[in-house]
């Protein structure tokens, strides 16, 4: 269903963009808004991960760099069937972690150097396999055309508020034209949040499939959530456009599961993997979580390198 869904909202996102550019230019403008879409999605397939990871001043990891973090990705691709990634590091305190790639071949994960400080050995392990349930998702694909869609949206609205549409063409008159403006990058921007929050849920209970301990994940859920309130993340500040690819949103303000969230609120996440770890007859059991929204702490130990860094 949540497949389902997904390609709902992507079809939707497209018919969108491709009336905007009805809007503007009649059929010429539909057929040239659609040709521009085609050309930003095939730029942002082949680049984008590259932009992502320069942006937030990741620098790529081996064996030898970061042995018990590599080692502890290339076990969980394994147990998910999957090649093996790419593993970057960010140097940044706040705890969080990202996904990228255009496809598994091409992938890559990356943590910040916060998490690799304030998360135990199992509940990194179950960050990973999150990640690596996104990419076998086909979710870092997915997030990156709706992103690229929904700017190329808005851009094409700004271009008509400035240069005007094709009144004629617009059965809707004038003020249909300008309402159209305001309101194609709202439902957007919806629509690409709604898809990011469907792939969360889903990249939750895979993750907990591949590191079979959903309440790992959940442990390091309430951590994360904790150190994301606690702690800025500049670069992610300055290129927030990004936020929607980070396990926990990394920017500040963001606090519930509402109809302009890019994440599900961590409690509604944690739950579900509750229920998870009690259909897997434990899920690894003895990870501890106190599910009380809003009052995710802080972890302690931030200054604890683990094995795996």
């Amino acid at each position: 269903m949540n497949y389902v869904k997904t390609a709902m909202l992507i079809a939707f996102m497209t018919a969108l963009f491709m009336g905007v550019g009805f809007l503007i230019g009649g059929r010429s403008g539909m057929m040239i808004a659609f040709g521009v879409a085609v050309v930003m999605n095939a730029f942002s397939y082949w680049n984008a991960d590259k932009l992502v990871l320069k942006m937030h001043g990741a620098r790529q990891v081996d064996a030898q760099s970061a042995p018990g973090l590599y080692r502890m990705v290339e076990r969980l691709s394994q147990n998910a069937g999957l090649p093996m990634p790419k593993v970057y590091i960010m140097e940044n305190d706040q705890p969080n972690a990202f996904a990228t790639g255009r496809n598994p071949e091409n992938a890559a994960v990356a943590a910040t150097t916060g998490l690799l400080r304030q998360l135990d050995e199992r509940e990194l392990a179950g960050v990973m396999a999150h990640e690596l349930a996104h990419v076998q998702n086909r979710d870092t694909l997915i997030m990156t055309i709706t992103a690229t869609l929904a700017g190329a949206i808005s851009m094409l609205a700004n271009f008509a508020f400035f240069f005007g549409g094709n009144r004629g063409n617009n059965p809707l008159g004038v003020i249909g034209l300008l309402a159209t403006m305001i309101v194609a990058p709202l439902a957007a921007m919806i629509v690409q949040m709604a898809i990011s929050r469907t792939r969360e849920y889903a990249a939750d209970r895979r993750g907990a499939e591949i590191s079979g301990d959903p309440l790992a994940l959940a442990s390091a859920l309430q951590r994360i959530a904790g150190g994301a309130k606690a702690i800025p993340n500049m670069d992610a500040e300055r290129n927030p456009a990004t936020a929607h690819m980070f396990i926990i949103n990394p920017l500040s303000g963001e606090r519930m599961d509402s109809l302009f969230s890019t994440h599900p609120a961590t409690a509604n996440r944690i739950a579900a993997l509750k229920e998870i770890a009690g259909d897997m007859g434990g899920g690894g059991g003895s990870a501890r979580v106190s599910v009380q929204p809003g009052r995710a702490r802080v972890p302690t130990g931030a200054g604890r390198r683990g094995p795996w860094a």
